[in-house]
């Protein structure tokens, strides 16, 4: 099996679906990612869901399933077997109790809300799926079992909540930071000025990539010192995640570049982008993603630091963390739909930021008690 990139032939938006052996599409994962695609949810989330529902099939192919019959029992099969070295899986290897795992937890634990996901859909429509992945757990047993109560929880308390059946535990997420020499390292080490602009608008906003690939010049005002970000239709496929625009405060320094930019390398070119094929081929059409990242590919070679595009991102919201701004503007900045999202992905403290915050409190100083 494989998965393959599909265009709509109405629309010409980007899917993916997942082939079988003799090349025909498997019809119910067909069905469930044409669903994804008509309600337009982003063509890498239904790449990502065609890759975990491959598995899937692979997985029933090798143990002779029907898709429509399994049990809690293939569920917990397909997370040992996803565990499991490729080799491992068709029985060619044995594996010894000290070889990790291949699939870690949280890739797991995504596999498994993909699955989740594609059982209800075909649930809703007469299979005999419903419940497999997820349970429900009467509303004041759940409640006892945790100390967080959610939004409007005093009117849901007593009505069954949703569990899933399986799920591996996983490390809490920790977002990688670039130092200050890194990050400083990085746009040093940039030929051209559009590149360093594209670092110091991933730097001093926060955008993801394919917000700032997405950046027309009518998004910047440079004497509001403001970059807001439009969910829009790109040539280069660039998307902002977020379905609402934000805007966020950039620093004088961030609009001094812009501007050097569009007098030294933009010159007269007429596009509505701000990151557009300067040295490269079509001329003038906005910087697409393989171009970034092999810019970044040719950085890395350069400075010998390890980084993607999303490591600005991480730093962004780090940064401003340590200068004790608030969880809610920070996920207001990053354009968060859940505040959760962001306390997940950057509530902590590494060492240096715990020391910070016991020097700030004044623990190391002033005691009343000496050792």
């Amino acid at each position: 099996m494989r998965v393959q990139r599909v265009l709509m032939p109405d629309s010409g938006a980007e899917s993916w679906t997942v082939l079988d052996d003799d090349h025909h599409p498997v019809e119910p994962v067909e069905r469930f990612l044409a669903y994804l695609t008509s309600v337009e949810r982003s063509p890498n989330t239904v790449k990502a869901y065609a890759h975990d529902l491959k598995d899937w099939f692979v997985f029933l192919a090798g143990r002779g399933r029907d898709w429509g019959a399994v049990d809690l029992e293939d569920i917990a099969g397909f997370v040992v077997w996803l565990r499991l070295p490729p080799a491992a899986r068709a029985g060619k290897v044995a594996i010894l109790p000290s070889v990790e795992h291949h699939c870690s937890a949280a890739s797991v634990n995504r596999k498994l809300a993909a699955l989740t996901s594609f059982c209800e859909f075909h649930a809703r429509h007469g299979v005999a799926l419903s419940g497999l992945l997820v349970a429900a757990v009467p509303g004041r047993a759940r409640a006892a079992a945790t100390s967080y109560k959610p939004f409007l929880h005093h009117i849901t308390k007593d009505g069954p909540q949703r569990r899933r059946t399986i799920k591996l535990t996983a490390p809490p997420p920790r977002a990688r930071v670039l130092t200050a020499g890194q990050a400083q390292a990085i746009l040093d080490a940039c030929e051209h000025l559009r590149d360093r602009l594209l670092f110091a608008v991933l730097l001093d906003t926060g955008m993801r990539i394919g917000e700032a690939l997405g950046l027309r010049h009518e998004d910047i005002d440079m004497a509001g010192r403001l970059v807001t970000v439009q969910p829009r239709v790109n040539d280069n496929k660039a998307r902002a995640k977020s379905g609402r625009s934000r805007t966020i405060p950039t620093s004088a320094e961030l609009m001094r570049l812009y501007v050097d930019y569009l007098g030294g390398e933009y010159g007269a070119l007429d596009s509505d982008y701000v990151f557009v094929n300067l040295w490269g081929r079509p001329h003038g059409r906005p910087l697409s993603y393989p171009a970034v990242y092999d810019l970044v590919a040719r950085l890395r070679r350069r400075t010998g630091i390890d980084f993607g595009p999303h490591l600005f991102r991480h730093t962004y919201a780090t940064w401003l963390l340590r200068k004790n701004a608030g969880m809610e503007s920070v996920k207001e900045l990053l354009g968060h739909a859940s505040i959760t999202t962001t306390v997940d992905t950057y509530g902590h403290l590494d060492v240096e930021d715990a020391r910070a915050t016991l020097e700030a409190a004044g623990w190391f100083t002033g005691r009343e008690v000496t050792w």
